[in-house]
């Protein structure tokens, strides 16, 4: 099987981690935050192990770091 270059990243294992427990955390609200406050924080933690992913695909060393930064400032 193979391993992509953001797969070894510790922040990319770190945010993985983050929404599982943010996943679990939130089943646990009540459903009237179904559409508010869970749904955003899933997609924002969600999308800390995505930007990472996204921006190593990237070919110049600006977009990678670009993607790093918006990953960084959603914590």
């Amino acid at each position: 099987m193979r391993i992509f270059s953001f797969e070894k990243l510790i922040a990319w294992q770190k945010s993985r981690e983050l929404a599982m427990l943010i996943f679990t955390t939130t089943k646990k609200f009540p459903k009237d935050e179904l559409f508010g406050l869970t749904s955003q924080m899933r997609r924002c933690s969600v999308s800390i192990a995505s930007n990472l992913a996204e921006g190593s695909g990237r070919n110049s060393m600006k977009d990678k770091a670009r993607f790093s930064e918006i990953a960084y400032s959603l914590h």
